[in-house]
């Protein structure tokens, strides 16, 4: 293919990532014209969030292993089609329980988007150095659609309503099946990886249940029958996964890959930064909004700082960890989020924007930091060969964090806690990275992967 056939591949791979990313962040704004609008209580708003970040943590090694058995491009141009129209939905949806399941179907396809796009440019470009500028470039857009998300979304609400945001999707996702279609060569997997539908089924059992438990528990009660069964089916289905996993040749989670505490400490690292990043902008939204009585697009405006400082640091940290390696920049991360999410503890009606910018400013160099060397440590937890099973587990663990970050502080926001106690809860997400940071890059933790790696070889021999 030439030059400018490849660029155009890679150009609709980012339209792609960009309405994905976009959505994963863009509907936060709107949440108070969304619970106006609706008459939606705080547990409503939390699944407007998390029904579309929770069924893309459960499809995405589903979807991967469906694109590579079945076409990556027909793959990618179903999941852009689904996405179109649950989007399209969103904006006519006359309930919240509607709305709610729209956004499931929008996620449907957004599963199909990420992980069939980043194979589409795999495979599209065959020399290391120009598939190493075109990945950087389709993560660089990746990062920047789920910044500009509450800036996009502010601006969408205040000139055209909440619906907006949700119809701006469709002539972008049009325009991505039709440049697909024309310039994306079809790609299969030389060997597809088998279907596993019980691990499918036992992920969706484990995610769906813990998260709904967690938003239902403060309306029917800790103690309720529903909730400790949600956990209990929770509970079962991760011993169920441990089972199958060990015994099928080619499970969809395969649980040996834990054996490794350096890719076992990425794992939960990216699960706790993305629980800080999600709760945060949940509470952000809802306090510019609704505790200071910001407009839409205000609130998007203040969290500029944050997403700037979060490209610049991004940029910065892969420049660290290619010159001294994942812990530095994981222990930098854990601790500005924490500083960041911290300051804010003490906020209220009469803070001061300053303070509030330096918070941001904070938060968003340590998100902008932990993303390369989460990646980085996962990688190297792992042989070469299962590069493939870190990153996708790792996506996973990343949209499960924001799905509990949502959960979590929702709960306590309906449940009538202190709004601190929400922020000292992200904080201490950010204290664990720190520490997490430390134990997964020692000694014993790259000990640890080497001999998995050993492992790995005699095996293959």
């Amino acid at each position: 293919m030439e030059t400018r056939g490849r660029a155009v591949v890679l150009a609709t791979c980012c339209l792609s990532v960009v309405v994905a990313g976009l959505d994963t962040t863009i509907a936060n704004v709107a949440l108070p014209s969304i619970r106006q609008s609706l008459n939606a209580p705080v547990s409503g708003l939390q699944w407007v969030v998390d029904a579309y970040v929770l069924v893309i943590a459960c499809l995405l090694l589903f979807a991967g292993s469906l694109a590579d058995r079945f076409g990556r491009r027909r793959v990618f141009q179903t999941g852009l089609g689904l996405f179109s129209l649950g989007s399209l939905l969103c904006g006519f949806a006359p309930s919240l329980g509607a709305l709610i399941g729209f956004r499931a179907l929008q996620a449907v396809g957004g599963a199909m988007l990420n992980p069939v796009a980043m194979s589409i440019v795999a495979t599209t470009f065959t020399d290391p150095k120009e598939r190493a500028r075109a990945v950087g470039t389709w993560g660089a857009v990746a990062g920047l659609g789920g910044a500009c998300g509450p800036v996009l979304g502010g601006l969408l609400v205040s000139g055209l309503g909440w619906r907006s945001i949700f119809w701006v999707n469709v002539p972008i996702g049009l325009l991505a099946i039709g440049l697909a279609q024309r310039f994306v060569p079809e790609s299969r997997a030389a060997r597809a990886r088998r279907f596993d539908p019980l691990g499918q089924l036992l992920v969706v059992t484990f995610l769906g249940p813990v998260t709904a438990a967690v938003i239902e528990g403060p309306r029917h009660g800790w103690t309720s029958p529903l909730i400790i069964g949600l956990f209990l089916l929770a509970a079962v289905s991760v011993g169920g996964l441990v089972v199958t996993g060990s015994r099928r040749a080619e499970p969809l989670v395969d649980v040996g890959v834990f054996r490794s505490r350096a890719f076992s400490g990425a794992a939960v690292i990216a699960l706790l930064v993305l629980t800080a990043v999600g709760g945060f902008l949940f509470l952000t939204t809802l306090y510019l909004q609704e505790v200071r009585g910001y407009s839409a697009l205000h609130a998007g405006l203040l969290t500029i700082p944050m997403a700037a400082a979060g490209a610049v640091c991004a940029t910065v940290s892969g420049r660290v960890v290619a010159a001294r390696g994942a812990r530095l920049p994981l222990v930098l991360a854990g601790l500005l989020l924490a500083a960041g999410a911290g300051l804010l503890a003490g906020s209220g009606p009469s803070t001061g924007a300053g303070c509030l910018v330096l918070a941001y400013l904070l938060f968003g160099a340590g998100f902008g930091l932990a993303g390369t060397p989460m990646t980085t440590a996962a990688l190297a937890g792992l042989p070469r060969d299962q590069a493939g099973v870190a990153g996708a587990i790792a996506s996973t663990c990343r949209q499960t964090g924001g799905a509990i970050g949502v959960a979590v502080c929702g709960s306590l926001v309906a449940a009538g806690a202190s709004p601190a106690t929400a922020w000292t809860v992200l904080a201490g997400c950010g204290a664990a990275t720190v520490l997490l940071g430390l134990l997964s890059t020692g000694r014993r933790a790259r000990y640890s992967g080497a001999r998995l790696s050993e492992q790995a070889m005699d095996v293959s021999r």
